[in-house]
């Protein structure tokens, strides 16, 4: 057990210690490039001075580059994930930063944006990554599992990939947001794969690369930020929880507990847009719940590590629930985050701040 554990902690210390010493690189080369987020909407960006982009390049190669020492020095267990699952994976992740960084530099019109997620959901779907089966919350003995049709199940992967894809590129907007929730997300993943596959498998030991890289950048990430994620960086950060909550044995339902608040946030500013008679992704604002938890007076740490909180909350209650134990838990953050939009609307009243 104990060279188990170190096999665990080795895994989490090559990823975080590459996000470290490759971040300070995308920082100069962001600078050098001029790929840069000048503080010029004033409405919704609340750095003072231009912050390099490319982020999540840090996260990407550490998290690539750790999954192929693992793999060299077999510190997992690879069955069942074969080479071409991983290079499928790879260069959905690699077209997911590509058209963040063109996105970046350029401001890519809305439909050129959508392009490249579109690209990777459809090749990791292509490569055989899709849900297989679901678990019926109040089935009994002989519909505990409901199997699903490989249509069915792609047809699931695809909206959940694009889902939380779109959930952490929306719900970039605070310093360390995304890559503190993405690095919770990951570990509670982890957490998730001891109970049910074996000891050092690639899917476990996959989710803590996530973890260690997402940690160590947000060393650099955390407020006041020294480097953003920019566009490729916040959409890879859904993919990679999107894929791995997939093969590690379909727990989307636990992720979902964990990026809850952002995805039922982000489902209510595009019914609002759409109602308004807007386009859902055509423009960002700052109506977002975490922009409304710093208009009720919260510093800006403060609403993030608030979010944290919420997050490590529901995923451990993911982890200890049953299936029914989910599905109520999944209305019990419904019914708090309506709690959360009724406290934020008062306080607004009397800040005289009603948005």
């Amino acid at each position: 057990m104990t060279t188990i554990n170190s096999a665990y902690f080795l895994a989490i210390s090559i990823s975080l210690l590459l996000a470290l010493i490759i971040t300070p690189l995308i920082i100069k080369a962001a600078f050098y490039f001029k790929i840069l987020d000048q503080p010029d909407n004033k409405d919704r960006k609340i750095h003072k001075k231009a912050v390099p982009l490319l982020g999540g390049w840090a996260v990407f190669l550490s998290v690539f580059i750790s999954i192929f020492i693992v793999k060299i020095f077999a510190l997992a267990d690879f069955y069942g994930i074969s080479n071409n699952f991983i290079l499928a994976v790879f260069v959905g992740g690699l077209l997911i930063m590509i058209g963040g960084t063109l996105d970046d530099k350029y401001n890519l019109k809305p439909w050129q944006q959508i392009v490249w997620p579109l690209l990777a959901a459809v090749l990791v779907l292509w490569a055989g990554i899709r849900v297989s089966y679901i678990t019926n919350p109040v089935g009994g003995p002989t519909s505990a599992i409901i199997y699903l049709t490989p249509i069915w199940g792609t047809a699931i992967s695809f909206l959940w990939l694009m889902g939380l894809m779109y959930t952490t590129k929306l719900l970039d907007g605070l310093d360390g947001l995304v890559s503190g929730v993405t690095a919770i997300a990951a570990l509670i993943i982890f957490m998730l794969s001891l109970n049910w596959d074996i000891f050092l498998s690639a899917t476990g030991v996959w989710a803590l690369l996530l973890f260690g890289a997402s940690l160590g950048f947000l060393v650099f990430n955390f407020h006041p930020a020294k480097i953003f994620l920019g566009e490729g960086g916040s959409i890879f950060m859904g993919f990679m929880l999107g894929v791995l909550s997939i093969i590690s044995g379909s727990k989307i339902a636990t992720t979902l507990l964990v990026v809850g608040i952002p995805a039922l946030d982000v489902l209510w500013v595009i019914i609002r847009r759409i109602m308004g008679g807007k386009s859902p992704f055509s423009y960002a604002d700052n109506k977002h719940l975490h922009f409304q938890l710093l208009n009720i007076g919260l510093k800006h740490r403060e609403a993030v590590l608030l979010l944290y909180l919420v997050a490590i909350a529901f995923g451990f209650l993911g982890v200890l629930s049953s299936s029914l134990g989910k599905l109520l838990s999944l209305i019990g953050l419904i019914i708090f985050m309506s709690l959360l939009i009724l406290l934020i609307y008062s306080q607004s009243i009397r800040n005289g701040k009603r948005q």
